[in-house]
């Protein structure tokens, strides 16, 4: 009696569990897939007094993705989203919304130091050749990396 008790119990287990599904792999989109390669990479230099420092990479991923990336090593200062990085045609932040800032890119906001992925939506244009940190809060740069 306590070994069909005992069958009928695994039985009902491994049914139990064979009839779950798989738990979702959830993919984050904003980063990578496989192996990210750079293409144009640069150094950050500080402005104002902002402690910038580190490096910027333009570049894709396996799947041919296109992304900025930040490396480990960067940091800036107010690293809270108060910071938006462009990609500009020169260090300088040339605004023109008169006619749509054709000189700059918005790429997005600095929440944290230390590396960090912008995916594009395509590649950007090969005009664009520096990375901007811009304080709009303060109106001042907090630095610029030439991309090569």
């Amino acid at each position: 009696m306590k070994l069909t008790g005992i069958i009928s119990f695994v039985f009902v287990l491994l049914a139990f569990t064979a009839c779950q599904e798989p738990e979702p792999v959830i993919i984050d989109s904003s980063l990578p897939q496989g192996t990210f390669t750079a293409q144009l990479t640069g150094s950050f230099v500080e402005q104002n007094g902002t402690g910038s420092t580190g490096t910027a990479e333009i570049g894709s991923d396996t799947e041919n993705g296109q992304f900025l990336r930040f490396g480990d090593d960067f940091v800036t200062n107010l690293a809270t989203g108060t910071v938006t990085v462009y990609l500009s045609t020169s260090q300088d932040f040339v605004a023109d919304p008169m006619n749509g800032n054709p000189e700059l890119q918005l790429v997005g906001a600095v929440n944290s130091n230390g590396e960090t992925f912008f995916k594009f939506d395509a590649a950007p244009a090969a005009k664009f050749t520096h990375v901007i940190l811009w304080c709009g809060s303060a109106n001042i740069p907090f630095g610029y990396a030439a991309l090569q």
